[in-house]
């Protein structure tokens, strides 16, 4: 039996004000990886797949803390799981910060993808003390400030790691993260918890996150310069195969499941799951492959761009993404999903297909950049929303758990690809990368691009909408 909330007066403009800043400073911390990639492989000493890597630590965790945290703010209230969530992410940032080698800037990467908690989190905090009208607008503020700060850190990673290092663009938003939670643990009232018989599935969450980590890590060594035996590599395969299959066998037997895994006999989930994995791969590829193409030397193909001006030449890309999640739901119910999907991989297949030839210019592939950013965008949240709406309202967050997970495995998927392209066509000698292997890469994700028209066409009209 659930508790009675706070009265809806009980909060002002402080605390949600509080969380909008932490919001900020999270999404400025998540994003300060993108434009300084070039930079960090170079300072550290380490390929572009190792770049991928850290790039999509953060990613996977975030995608397995996502269905967790907001049954855990249900179940201990939202304050008290934030606070502690917060408490891990600044750690995590803390420790990129004074990272000084790959392997602890990639724990601390893991650490901090516990921050995309945080917005499920202060959703159920605004839902408690505000009432129904103040709460949605309180939502608004808190998701814009959070994608603003991916705009923040696009511009802001640039000018400190050239200005003082590239250490202080993971401490400086760490240290904002840290006063601000201190600042919602003082001005937001505790929030009671909901009453509630079913257990977490912790053996399901620990399963998945290490499966993840396991078949990145595993894709990484399969595919990295050199690569390895075909033992080795059989091993590999085998070890991440029987992780997955104890995730399975754990969710069938578990009460209530992480994943409810029955959900995905329903074809409509499953065309979903499909083409989200398949338009986040490719788009995954080029938002590896372009910083490293603005990053490569100047004497040759690429165009010697210091991390400051690769945040600027993406941010416009990022602001696509943004206005793209804001109307994928609007153009799924007026057009139906699949016409949108359809657009969107047209888009993106025509937009890389150029790219293998229209690369000599920066606004070239900083306009394929905001076309593919906003293409991925729309089309995936069409399909998001449309599964949201399909399903019966108590799989709601299950549903839309499983459309994450797919977004960031097949984005972590695609960067990871696009990476291997890339040093299998590097100078032995030097490490370069040749122009060609670039134009093989965006070949690449091209052909995967034009598998989501497959998938369409193979779904009936009735299975793409739903």
């Amino acid at each position: 039996m659930s508790q009675a909330v706070l009265s809806p007066a009980r909060i002002g403009r402080l605390p949600i004000g509080a969380l909008g800043i932490l919001a900020l400073a999270l999404g400025t911390l998540q994003s300060v990886v993108e434009p300084a990639l070039p930079l960090l492989q170079g300072e550290l000493g380490v390929s572009s797949g190792d770049g991928a890597l850290i790039a999509n630590a953060l990613l996977i965790t975030g995608a397995v803390i996502t269905p967790v945290a907001g049954k855990l703010g249900d179940r201990y209230g939202g304050k008290r799981v934030l606070v502690r969530l917060m408490a891990v992410v600044s750690a995590g940032g803390l420790l990129a910060g004074l990272a000084p080698n790959l392997p602890v800037l990639l724990f601390g990467q893991v650490l901090q993808g516990a921050m995309v908690g945080a917005l499920p989190l202060s959703f159920i905090l605004v839902r408690k003390h505000l009432s129904t009208g103040e709460s949605q607008a309180a939502i608004g503020v808190v998701l814009a400030l959070f994608t603003g700060g991916s705009m923040v850190g696009m511009l802001f990673a640039g000018p400190v790691a050239e200005g003082m290092s590239w250490h202080w663009m993971f401490a400086l938003p760490t240290l904002v993260i840290i006063v601000m939670t201190s600042v919602v643990a003082r001005l937001m009232p505790n929030d009671p918890p909901i009453e509630s018989d079913d257990r977490i599935d912790w053996p399901g969450v620990l399963l998945l996150s290490v499966t993840l980590l396991a078949f990145m890590l595993g894709l990484r060594t399969v595919t990295k310069d050199g690569g390895v035996s075909p033992l080795a590599a059989g091993g590999i395969v085998v070890g991440v195969a029987a992780l997955a299959a104890g995730w399975v066998a754990v969710e069938r037997r578990a009460v209530p499941p992480m994943v409810d895994l029955r959900m995905l006999a329903r074809p409509a989930l499953r065309n979903a799951l499909g083409l989200t994995f398949v338009i986040t791969t490719s788009f995954g590829m080029v938002g590896f492959l372009l910083p490293q193409m603005f990053g490569a030397p100047a004497d040759g193909y690429g165009f010697g761009a210091g991390t400051t001006d690769i945040g600027l030449l993406l941010l416009p890309g990022a602001i696509a993404g943004c206005v793209s999640d804001s109307i994928g739901g609007i153009a799924a119910r007026r057009f139906g999903t699949r016409a949108v999907v359809i657009l969107g991989a047209v888009v993106t297949v025509a937009t890389v297909t150029a790219l293998t030839v229209l690369h000599t210019a920066e606004w070239q592939l900083a306009l394929a950049k905001v076309l593919t950013a906003f293409a991925a965008g729309v089309a995936c949240t069409a399909l998001l929303t449309s599964t949201a709406t399909a399903v019966e309202t108590k799989d709601t967050g299950i549903a839309t758990g499983l459309i994450t997970v797919t977004r960031v495995i097949g984005t972590a998927l695609g960067a990871q690809i696009a990476s291997a392209v890339l040093d299998a066509g590097a100078d032995p000698m030097t490490g370069l990368k040749s122009e060609s292997s670039f134009v093989a890469a965006f070949t690449v994700a091209g052909l995967v691009a034009a598998l989501s028209l497959l998938v369409v066409r193979s779904t009936t009209e009735k299975g793409a909408q739903a």
